[in-house]
Order: C-alpha cells, then sequence, then structure tokens
C-alpha cells in the first residue's frame, strides 16, 4: 500500500513536471533578451551536471562510466541538450513562449514517425487519427498573420520542429544504447557533455560572453531557477514518477505544459493568446490524446532508458 509520505512526494513531483517544465518556456525566454542562447544554455547544462555529478559523489554513488557509455552519453546530451534544446532557446528569441510549447507538444506525433521510419512499426488506427489531428493543429499554428509576419518567427518555428526531430530520434537512440545505469549519473554526463558542445556552437556563432556579476538581477535570478528547478529537481521529479505511477499518468504534463506556457506568457509577457492559437491547441492536444493511447514506452525515456522494474500501483 503506498505510504501518505509517498502520496504526498508524488503529488510535489506531479507539481513539478507540470509547473516547472511549463515555466521554462517563460525562464527562457526573459534570460534570452539578455543573454546569448547558446551561452545561456551551455551555463545552464554544465553548472546542473557539475551539481548533479558532485551531489552523487557525495551522497557515494559511483560515476565511473565505460567509454561506450560516455560516447554514448555525448551523442544523447548532443540530441536532446546541445540540438534539442538549445536551438529552441534560440528560437525563443523570435517565436512566443506558447506558441512555441504549443509546437513542442506534438513531439509525440513526431516519435511515432520516426519509429515507422526507423524501426518499421506499425501505426496503429487511433494513432493515425492523432497524427492526422496533429497535423492540422500545427498547420492551424504556424499559418497564423500575427506569426507569418514576425521577422524570423517562421525560421524559429521550423527550427522547433527540427528541435522536435532531434528529441525523437533521441528517444529512440536513448532505448537501445548502453548507458549508465544510475539516472542521476546519465543525466548529469548528458548535461555536461550538452553544455560542452553547446559553448563550441556559442564560440562558432561568435557570441559574447559575460560574467554572473554582469547580468541583471532578473536574469540571474531566472538562471539559478532554470539550473536549480528546471534541470534538477523536474527532471528529478520525472524520473521518480516513472517509478511510482504508470507512464500514462506522467505522459499528462504533455497536455498541461503548453497550458501553463500560454498562460505564464500572457500574464508576464502580455503575449496575445488568440482564438486560433485556441483551436490549435485543442487540436494538437486531442492529437497527442489519440497517439498516447497506444505510446510506446520510449516517448519517455528523455535522458536515458526507463527503470527494468514495474511502476508501485
Amino acid at each position: 500500500m503506498r505510504t501518505s509520505k509517498n502520496t504526498f512526494l508524488i503529488v510535489l513531483a506531479f507539481f513539478s513536471i507540470y509547473v516547472i517544465w511549463g515555466s521554462t518556456y517563460l525562464l527562457n525566454k526573459i534570460a534570452v533578451t539578455e543573454l546569448p542562447p547558446f551561452m545561456l544554455a551551455a551555463v545552464r547544462f554544465i553548472t546542473a551536471g557539475i551539481m548533479i555529478l558532485v551531489s552523487c559523489r557525495l551522497m557515494g554513488i559511483a560515476i565511473a562510466i565505460t567509454k561506450k557509455q560516455l560516447w554514448n552519453t555525448v551523442i544523447a546530451g548532443f540530441l536532446f541538450l546541445t540540438f534539442g534544446n538549445g536551438v529552441v532557446v534560440w528560437a525563443l528569441k523570435y517565436v512566443d513562449t506558447g506558441l512555441a510549447a504549443l509546437e513542442i507538444s506534438a513531439q509525440p506525433l513526431v516519435v511515432l514517425i520516426l519509429m515507422l521510419i526507423f524501426q518499421g512499426k506499425r501505426i496503429q488506427p487511433m494513432s493515425i487519427v492523432g497524427v492526422f489531428l496533429g497535423v492540422i493543429g500545427i498547420y492551424l499554428l504556424v499559418s497564423q498573420k500575427q506569426i507569418l509576419s514576425q521577422e524570423n518567427s517562421v525560421l524559429g518555428m521550423i527550427m522547433i520542429f527540427c528541435c522536435m526531430v532531434s528529441w525523437g530520434y533521441g528517444s529512440l537512440f536513448v532505448g537501445k544504447a548502453d548507458l549508465p545505469k544510475n539516472y542521476f549519473v546519465n543525466t548529469g554526463y548528458q548535461m555536461f557533455a550538452g553544455g560542452i558542445m553547446l559553448i563550441a556552437l556559442s564560440l562558432a556563432f561568435n557570441e559574447p560572453w559575460s560574467s554572473p556579476v554582469e547580468w541583471s538581477p532578473k536574469v540571474l535570478y531566472t538562471m539559478i531557477l532554470l539550473i536549480v528547478f528546471g534541470s534538477i529537481v523536474a527532471f528529478t521529479s520525472f524520473n521518480y514518477l516513472l517509478q511510482m505511477v504508470s507512464p500514462e499518468k506522467v505522459a499528462t504534463s504533455t497536455y498541461v505544459n503548453p497550458i501553463i506556457a500560454l498562460l505564464l506568457g500572457w500574464y508576464f509577457l502580455n503575449e496575445q493568446i488568440t482564438l486560433q492559437s485556441i483551436i490549435a491547441a485543442a487540436v494538437l492536444l486531442t492529437g497527442v490524446y489519440f497517439i498516447n493511447t497506444k505510446k510506446k514506452l520510449t516517448l519517455f525515456s528523455r535522458f536515458g532508458k526507463l527503470p527494468s522494474k514495474r511502476y508501485k500501483e
């Protein structure tokens, strides 16, 4: 029987993946107004990766990994963080937070198509309906006049879609790759490797770097929130929930995150929520629901393999 302590932790964990992950769009949007996007992401993930690995050492968790595991964490770090997240942060310079979150909510659609292409997985009838609705929803989202008229907004939406493909392929890759068994160690190495590659990307684009002492208090506090809560607390909660409740319940974050992002962007940044955006959100999330009725577990392995033991009822 689940104890009251476990129930309380589960509620807190759901709050984390609902609200914190939904708020990271707003936090990144605020930070990217003053900091170069690739530098921002690099500092966030390197700092979080070091904090996780140091914490593992302090808790007595071995952080030694094999060369093959190290290489695989580098690949996963690139797919998930260097490209998959770093380019999203760049795109937020030109795309509203709510629109970005809504587009990314179609991630299960991308994973489903990639599974068909690379693994030959048959798409179930309910999922076909979901794909159809997802395509319509994305079209409704990106075809709005205010998006087409904004400078580089279409490019931003296209790059976000490319990031979704990177995340999707990464999900398939980690499902079979030899990675560190401990989630914290796995995440720490991926974040550190992804951050190092983001530094290279930042230098390649000649981004100006600055010291934290030069940042405004708003950006400094935002970065702390992204590192501590967005990169560590929320992901730890995500892995905890995968072991404690069914994947279907964890998947509900797919529906909640875009709503949180839309509301926060509207309230704090005065971003406009149009009727077409609301319709697009309804169509997209309905499509995601149909897809998730026949989902694969790889949809949820963002940073590593799912735990082998069954979740507790």
